[in-house]
């Protein structure tokens, strides 16, 4: 079996795709893989990987799989997933990069720890400033139950830090069904993802592992870009509410979920990149998902936050009730999408090529899509 299988979609990402190839090179072993996902990028970055796969395949092997029409991040990660065959799983984004020989280091972490899932820190890039980012869990190299570090409510933790590139994974979670993305969310992708890791597998371990360098500030991510597809943020939340009611510890955990889901409405109430029309959706989406909180939880969670935040939700609940339009999207609304692919064994040079399905979430924010709010995980409670 194939020790390590690393999925990397990419989309209009010419500027950053051979920096984020190189460090894969410099990472490369004849037992990884590397699952390259174009999601039908409109600039030269086909073109890149395509150049990229023979120089990578004589290191590593190569998959290189090419979405026929833009369906997102998730959809891209999922594609991937479909194709991995290591016993250990791990995800990179196309504008980000990596330290040489980090991932043997990863490797190394989860073997010896034996868990199911390991998260590790990372440093946050914006130009030229560099931030190191830890992992919101204070037990290191130790071996935890996932469950019990999703509290408390009040504080960030580890479920707040929903990078997805930011850990490795064993191959048991993804037979179990516990890696694949929502099909069809166009950012916050990893929020239920997170979430469900954490309800549902047995062990994980937090380490203060550096490695993955994380690009923030691209002009062209959906961070930057308030267009309709933020509001996807919604729908996600929705289901870690859905899904953490269900829950058999639920009357513990889901004042958690309700205090960060009203803690991301709040922030992107107050930012200024939407577009005047989808700022009035926001609202009118935002109230209307207030309204369908538990009540007492969510006056719960109104009393534990600031003033501020408070006031502006407790005032966007009073809104006037509307038919509010359903979130963008949703998984009806997107097929699979058809790819074709490509793939190179280390040491053999063959290819093969074929169809395949892929899935959904993370396009649109032109290859960043989603890390919602300040990039996602940075926003808690």
């Amino acid at each position: 079996m194939v020790k390590l299988s690393v999925i990397v979609p990419f989309y209009n990402v010419q500027s950053f795709a051979a920096e984020t190839l190189r460090s894969l090179r410099a990472n490369a072993h004849r037992d990884y893989e590397f699952i390259l996902v174009d999601d039908a990028s409109r600039d030269g970055t086909a073109e890149i990987l395509e150049r990229a796969e023979e120089e990578l395949g004589q290191a590593a092997r190569v998959i290189r799989v090419r979405h026929a029409a833009n369906s997102g991040l998730a959809t891209a990660r999922n594609t991937g997933l479909d194709r991995a065959n290591g016993e250990f799983i791990t995800f990179l984004d196309g504008d980000d990069w990596l330290a040489p020989g980090y991932y043997d280091q990863l490797v190394g972490c989860i073997e010896r720890l034996g868990c199911d899932f390991v998260r590790t820190d990372h440093v946050r890039c914006t130009g030229r400033s560099r931030t190191l980012v830890r992992v919101p869990h204070g037990r290191r190299g130790v071996v935890d139950d996932p469950r019990g570090a999703i509290l408390p409510a009040e504080r960030t933790t580890s479920v707040d830090y929903a990078y997805a590139w930011a850990g490795i994974y064993h191959r048991r979670l993804l037979d179990e069904g516990l890696l694949h993305f929502t099909d069809g969310l166009r950012t916050a992708e990893d929020r239920p993802w997170i979430w469900r890791l954490h309800r549902e597998a047995d062990s994980f371990a937090a380490v203060g592992l550096l490695g993955v360098f994380y690009r923030r500030g691209v002009a062209s991510s959906l961070t930057q870009i308030g267009d309709v597809r933020q509001l996807d943020f919604i729908r996600a939340f929705d289901q870690v509410v859905e899904e953490t009611a269900r829950d058999r510890d639920a009357e513990a955990l889901l004042p958690k979920a309700v205090r960060t889901y009203c803690a991301i409405i709040s922030h992107h109430l107050t930012s200024d990149r939407f577009e005047p029309q989808v700022a009035r959706k926001l609202r009118s989406m935002s109230a209307a998902a207030l309204r369908r909180l538990p009540p007492r939880l969510l006056t719960e969670a109104l009393d534990s936050m600031d003033a501020e935040r408070a006031g502006r939700l407790r005032r966007l609940r009073r809104r006037p009730v509307r038919q509010a339009p359903p979130p963008p999207g949703g998984p009806a609304a997107h097929g699979p999408a058809p790819t074709e692919v490509t793939g190179r064994d280390s040491g053999t040079g063959s290819t093969s090529s074929g169809g395949s399905d892929g899935q959904d979430s993370r396009p649109g924010r032109d290859n960043k899509t989603g890390r919602d709010g300040r990039d996602g995980a940075e926003v808690a409670a």
